[in-house]
């Protein structure tokens, strides 16, 4: 073998010294929440809709496949900057609308606080919706450095206009705008869509990042919630799906998908991919009624079956280990994991003075390690009773320990429909009715599509999950589901969505 060159030497250094700097410096964080997502429709799922760079990160990374979060969106944003349950936060029982003075509580230490406290740079791009009644509710109230989004949970994704909604149907007349630059209303953006903007905003973060210090990126993506509205570039690559909603959602993935590939070749370009982990995840299973779908699990969005829960995500790096690079995971794995698996697992910092339901599963992983969850709780969306020593079954309530799930109360998707991709030709099974039901229990692993309930076969495990439930009951807080409030008029306020408090 020739020897190398003088030039070829000094190329070869100057190379081991840069991957020896990056590989011991601390990671860049990027976390991508995909919205209304559903399982069924990632390409390496089987579906028809095109992801290749979605499907391509996934294949270099660790798939996640017992991965869970929440039904609905705020319980699952709370879940993940906050590490803890929502029975712990008040906000179990459902979304935060507009006109609710509510948010996660502000005595709460957040992801971002703690990533902050470790010296990271932190910015939030997307969606917010874990409240915004007062300032102090706000993303840079709440540890990010930085937020260009919409603070409530839906919106045009062309003009960035919504009305009230819920609690009052008079409220639809209060539309108004909802797209902030910190704390302005970037008015500059109307008619732009929101999956454009929101990607050139993270190029341009990435772009001018001190590299001398890390940062925490959270992009929480407004695809692929109704609206559905994509470019028509898009709409047309799909001409031939028949049905019109499931047309206009595949469009939006695919473009959300781009909006992807286009965010790691910016983290190429500008030489931090290497020393960057990406996070992707969906929060809540797939809306079928809005073009979605989650076959072939049962239910959907707003759901306790599996089809509301069971998420899509993954991890990719160039620092995974070679050996875990390209796996796929089944251990159990929750969105509350990721506050201490970020600050902790990654970050390297410290938790210990938090209470956290989340664990930290880096070591799942990125050493391939058994996950140190055995247990998960979904949610007791409860009332109040006098007498908690019995857990009362008419609440909606979910629970997973080890192989078994159980459920009680009402978990939705009209009692857990299974809903193949429209015009697929699939004949679905219809769930048995039983009136009056309010237990169900399923062992997951082996029945991972809910078909086979054996409450009636194993009572020893109801008794068992239904005091674990109990035992979750009595250590809860009440939920918070406060009336609307006058003052959230956006004419009140520059027809601006915003603070009122």
């Amino acid at each position: 073998m020739a020897p190398l060159s003088p030039v070829s030497c000094f190329v070869f250094i100057c190379m081991f010294i840069l991957v020896s700097v990056n590989a011991s410096t601390t990671p860049n964080i990027i976390f991508i929440l995909a919205d209304d997502y559903g399982y069924n429709d990632i390409g390496y799922h089987g579906s028809e809709i095109q992801t290749p760079n979605l499907d391509r990160l996934a294949k270099s990374g660790v798939r996640f496949e017992n991965y869970y979060v929440q039904p609905i969106c705020t319980p699952t944003r709370s879940q993940l900057l906050s590490g803890r349950y929502q029975i712990y936060t008040g906000l179990q029982h459902s979304i935060i609308w507009p006109t609710q003075p509510n948010c996660l509580p502000v005595s709460m230490t957040t992801l971002p606080q703690r990533l902050k406290d470790n010296g990271y740079a932190t910015h939030a791009v997307g969606k917010w919706h874990i409240g915004f009644y007062k300032k102090e509710c706000l993303p840079t109230s709440r540890g990010f450095d930085s937020f260009f989004g919409y603070l409530t949970g839906s919106e045009d994704y062309w003009t960035h206009y919504r009305n009230g909604g819920f609690p009052s149907t008079f409220m639809k007349h209060w539309y108004a705008y909802d797209l902030h630059d910190d704390l302005r209303p970037a008015w500059e953006y109307t008619g732009n869509y929101s999956t454009y903007i929101f990607t050139e905003r993270v190029q341009n973060i990435i772009t001018k990042h001190n590299t001398n210090e890390p940062f925490f990126l959270y992009l929480a993506l407004q695809s692929v919630h109704s609206p559905l509205q994509a470019p028509d570039e898009y709409i047309n690559m799909y001409s031939h799906i028949k049905n019109k909603n499931r047309r206009l959602y595949a469009a939006m993935t695919t473009c959300m998908d781009d909006a992807v590939g286009k965010i790691v070749q910016s983290l190429k370009d500008n030489l931090v991919w290497n020393n960057t982990i990406l996070i992707f995840s969906t929060d809540n299973g797939g809306q079928v009624l809005q073009g979605g779908n989650n076959w072939p699990l049962r239910g959907w969005k707003a759901s306790y079956w599996e089809g509301g829960m069971k998420a899509v995500g993954f991890t990719s790096s160039p620092l995974l280990p070679l050996n875990v690079q390209g796996t796929i995971t089944k251990e159990l794995m929750h969105v509350s994991d990721w506050f201490p698996t970020l600050v902790q697992g990654i970050a390297n910092g410290n938790i210990s003075d938090l209470t956290l339901d989340g664990f930290n599963v880096w070591p799942t992983i990125s050493e391939n390690k058994p996950s140190p969850r055995k247990e998960l709780l979904h949610n007791i969306d409860a009332f109040e009773e006098k007498d908690k020593s019995v857990f009362n079954v008419n609440m909606t309530a979910a629970i997973r320990v080890g192989d078994w799930k159980l459920l009680t109360g009402h978990p939705g998707a009209n009692n857990g429909e299974w809903i193949p991709v429209p015009d697929s030709g699939i004949e679905a099974f219809k769930p048995l009715l039983i009136p009056n039901q309010q237990v169900w229990l399923f062992n997951i692993t082996a029945d991972p599509y809910e078909y086979y309930d054996v409450s009636q076969s194993h009572p020893d495990v109801v008794s068992q999950l239904i005091e674990r439930l109990g035992y979750y009951y009595n250590t809860s807080v009440p939920a918070y589901w406060p009336d609307f409030d006058e003052r959230a008029n956006p004419a009140y306020h520059q027809d601006v969505w915003g603070p009122w408090d």
